[in-house]
């Protein structure tokens, strides 16, 4: 929606924004609150400037009924409360750095003009990616990323009524549409060519959405990738990496995103090999006078400092806001980004933030975890649901360097708590200290975070040692392998070999155990058998409390494949 002309001064300054949504929309906003007199014109070469697209799956479910509650802002609401010279169906194809001109098509009326810019600010986003597969072009294979896709999935639903969905690719926006489809009544297979879903996530953790998401009906195939679409007759075939043929009416591709800048690459700014823009820290380019955010750019890790790729609405949203700062004369730095996200599956939701092991890894940080399985809110009040939490940290700092939580109640909370943590540099010692709400409807008197906080505060002052079931098996041959459960949980379920002695009676049957023999300690949790490690260490043995306990395990241990490598004690090794 285009507003009267302004007549110029020399003071007033002209920013020219390409792309809304998150990022664009946002700097715009802030713009203007900062500079009433600024010029303003928003470029976004769809219909739709400010949209959630974060709600896209549930359109598509029907859980959102009306079209219209995606819209955040209209382009006419937009423009009458910031006075922004909005102009949907405009799209920016050349940028001419020296005359600083942005010369732009209106696919509405087929014109193509020039404008000239003091600042430019480029948000424009992301595309999915679509692997160029035989077959991949066919109308029933689907992305997901705009209001317009949303709508095409949805009227295909409606009109021709599929019953065998396809979902390539087990990330955030794969999950989300299984749960979406499986809710619309259709019978959904995921195909993920990693060992897990979830990419963040670290496999131990992964498995319990695994098991979960296979129990509401959806079929995970782990591992596996698709190798070409074949249409015999009025049915759609998948030609799958593990040889086998699998019918499938509706596809979704959800392998992820690739940064769309060809306008930033035409105009010499310059990109990462992955094709991100590059910006410093004030999220300006490589020209001057021209700035980039949102899914487009290339940034740095919050945590290690490294270069990276997260491409989230909220830091986009962030980015906005401080560019828009910038370009008024401010020097705000961006900080980074530690990639915190949530996603509901069903009644399950999984929540990450900072590094996992993979990335605190490849940073070269000395890096340790604890899991943890504790109930949501105190265990007497009712309702009470498990929550699972792993929680990385430096092994010479205590510094929390990454979080993953997997439960049905108080994720959010525990994880926007430790996202707050890694952001400020916290450690165990802080997180063991921190007040935080209590009230049994709510949490318990010592939170989950408390207790990861006191967890890691022993490995760190040497009050207990610890192993993890992914490294810890085979065992040496010396060692003894001690379960401390109740004998209900070990005759429910029990690692052959171990020696049972539940921790109530470990005192009085100290003599059936070698003090010349390691002792690994496990329990259900790890709870039990960190107080069981510390009686047995001051009676003189050496003792490791075996990490997430007979839990974790059997989790691991039902995940394996049947061709997987595994260890002796069936414990799927991790690649």
């Amino acid at each position: 929606m285009a507003l009267p002309a302004r007549k110029r001064r020399d003071s007033i300054m002209k920013v020219i924004i390409v792309g809304g949504v998150a990022g664009g929309a946002s700097a715009a906003a802030r713009l203007r609150r900062l500079d009433e007199q600024a010029e303003i014109v928003l470029l976004e070469r769809g219909p739709y400037i400010s949209f959630a697209n974060c709600g896209l799956p549930y359109y598509i479910s029907g859980e959102i009924r009306d079209r219209a509650q995606l819209s955040v802002q209209t382009p006419e609401s937009f423009a009458a409360r910031f006075a922004v010279d909005v102009r949907i169906l405009s799209e920016a194809v050349d940028v001419d750095r020296n005359s600083k001109t942005v010369t732009i098509v209106d696919h509405a009326t087929g014109r193509r003009y020039q404008e000239r810019y003091d600042k430019l600010l480029l948000s424009p986003g992301a595309e999915p990616v679509r692997p160029p597969l035989p077959g991949v072009d066919n109308a029933r294979i689907f992305t997901l990323r705009t209001i317009p896709d949303a709508v095409a999935i949805r009227t295909f639903l409606e009109t021709q009524h599929p019953t065998q969905a396809l979902i390539v690719g087990a990330g955030y926006i794969g999950m989300e549409m299984a749960e979406a489809l499986h809710t619309a009544g259709l019978h959904v297979t995921v195909v993920e060519m990693l060992p897990h879903a979830i990419g963040p996530l670290d496999y131990d953790m992964a498995c319990q959405v695994h098991q979960y998401a296979r129990e509401k009906g959806v079929q995970l195939k782990l591992n596996c990738g698709v190798a070409s679409f074949e249409e015999k007759g009025s049915a759609l075939f998948a030609h799958l990496t593990d040889g086998s043929l699998l019918p499938c009416d509706l596809v979704l591709l959800s392998t992820g995103v690739r940064p769309d800048t060809a306008l930033a690459k035409k105009a010499g700014l310059e990109t990462n090999e992955k094709g991100a823009i590059l910006v410093n820290d004030e999220l300006r380019t490589s020209a001057e006078d021209i700035y980039a955010v949102g899914d487009a750019i290339a940034i740095r890790d919050a945590v290690t400092d490294l270069p990276g790729y997260v491409p989230l609405a909220g830091p986009a949203n962030k980015q906005g806001r401080l560019a828009a700062d910038n370009l008024c004369g401010a020097h705000k730095r961006y900080r980074g980004t530690q990639g915190s996200a949530v996603l509901k599956l069903f009644d399950l939701t999984i929540a990450t933030t900072g590094l996992n092991e993979r990335a605190a890894g490849a940073a070269g940080l000395p890096f340790d975890a604890v899991h943890l399985y504790t109930p949501s809110h105190a265990s007497y009040y009712p309702g009470s649901t498990g929550l699972s939490l792993k929680v990385l940290f430096h092994t010479e700092t205590g510094r929390i360097l990454g979080a993953q939580l997997v439960g049905f109640e108080g994720v959010d909370k525990r994880c926007d708590v430790l996202a707050a943590a890694i952001r400020h540099g916290l450690t165990a010692y802080d997180l063991a200290e921190l007040e935080l709400c209590y009230a049994p409807p709510y949490s318990s008197a010592k939170d989950p975070v408390n207790l990861a906080g006191f967890a890691i505060e022993n490995l760190l002052d040497g009050k207990v040692k610890q192993a993890h079931w992914q490294t810890a098996f085979p065992l040496p041959e010396n060692a003894q392998l001690l379960d401390v459960r109740t004998q209900e949980e070990y005759e429910e379920g029990h690692i052959p070999g171990a020696l049972h002695i539940p921790l109530d009676a470990l005192r009085s049957r100290l003599d059936e155990l070698d003090r010349t023999r390691p002792l690994y300690v496990h329990c259900q949790s790890g709870l039990r058998s960190y107080v069981a490690c510390g009686i047995l260490s001051q009676h003189r043995f050496h003792c490791l409390n075996l990490s997430g306990g007979y839990r974790l395990y059997a989790l691991l241990n039902g995940e394996q494949a049947d061709d997987a490598p595994i260890h002796a004690c069936g414990v799927k090794i991790p690649s």
